[in-house]
């Protein structure tokens, strides 16, 4: 493996230039998807801090990586992309990169003791969590504390003052009517 790696000169990442996005040319056989939603907030991650990562393309113009942020980026309005080449690979290596580039992402995993600190503080300095795209209800449970201590008679009377047939749930908000069970 080592004796095929290029020389970090010759990386598609040592060359950013910007390109016309009209130019770019979609891989017409791209498995991964985009829903509008998820276009959607690209486009809100490129409104609140800009262009950060490059498109990967091949030296046809081919888009290799980079479809969801060129989608976006139309949306937006925004005609110039900042571009890498990936420069002499083979067409087994651009097909199985573009499998690559968004597998890879997916085999992470999370810390999730760290992830509910940080999303926490940023909740806390009043950042909108929801420009990192996680579910809201991935972000009520990780912010949201549930506090299963027992309660006091003033909060029993709090109880006692709501509708017994409704209820409300503390980490998503959802509304249940409690008819529909009996």
């Amino acid at each position: 493996m080592a004796d095929r790696m290029k020389s970090a000169a010759e990386w598609p990442a040592a060359n950013v230039e910007m390109r016309a996005i009209s130019g770019l040319v979609p891989y017409a056989r791209n498995s991964r998807t985009h829903s509008p939603e998820q276009v959607d907030q690209i486009a809100a991650s490129m409104r609140e801090w800009g262009w950060t990562n490059p498109v990967l393309v091949d030296e046809e113009g081919t888009i290799i990586a980079g479809h969801g942020r060129v989608q976006a980026a139309q949306k937006l309005g925004i005609t110039e992309a900042p571009v890498m080449v990936a420069r002499g690979w083979s067409k087994a290596q651009k097909k199985a990169y573009v499998l690559a580039d968004n597998q890879l992402a997916l085999n992470a995993g999370w810390d999730k003791d760290l992830l509910k600190i940080e999303l926490s503080d940023l909740d806390q300095m009043k950042f909108d969590c929801r420009l990192m795209g996680f579910p809201v209800g991935e972000l009520a449970a990780l912010l949201d504390e549930p506090n299963f201590a027992p309660g006091s008679e003033d909060d029993q009377g709090k109880l006692d003052e709501l509708d017994p047939k409704m209820i409300q749930c503390p980490h998503c908000g959802q509304d249940f009517d409690l008819r529909k069970h009996e």
